[in-house]
């Protein structure tokens, strides 16, 4: 009996430090910019910030990463990149498809001479969605 009482206690045990390994990151926009190519293959011009308030989710147990804007965009991570750093930058990429099939790269840029402000950029290659995100608690 008391063997069965150690598996027992054992097992939550394993299974509360797998939880705790999984890591789930959360921010916060506060606002989203669109850029993308006219019919020649030239880049167009930043579209004027659009305040917005909605919640990303970056799940490395799950490999993805969802915006939760009107439309939800679900992003799966197909290879996590090598994170890039110099002087003004800390860049971790994501190679991904969205909901739609679509091959995309999501990277979470920190500008270090910005009080390190955070961005997400979501880049089609002809199209990039860039939000401004903060870190969110809890």
């Amino acid at each position: 009996m008391t063997k069965i009482k150690l598996y027992i206690v054992l097992l939550f045990f394993g299974v509360g430090l797998q939880q705790g390994y999984s890591q789930i990151y959360k921010f916060k926009t506060s606002g989203v910019s669109f850029l993308e190519k006219n019919e020649k293959g030239k880049w167009g011009k930043w579209s004027d910030l659009e305040l917005v308030n909605v919640v990303v989710s970056l799940d490395t147990d799950k490999s993805r990463i969802v915006i939760y804007s009107q439309i939800i965009q679900l992003f799966e991570i197909i290879e996590y990149q090598a994170t890039e750093e110099n002087d003004t930058d800390v860049v971790y990429s994501f190679t991904c498809k969205d909901n739609n099939g679509d091959d995309c790269t999501l990277s979470i840029i920190t500008r270090k001479h910005q009080d390190n402000r955070k961005q997400l950029y979501v880049n089609y290659g002809n199209r990039i969605i860039v939000y401004n995100i903060f870190n969110l608690e809890g």
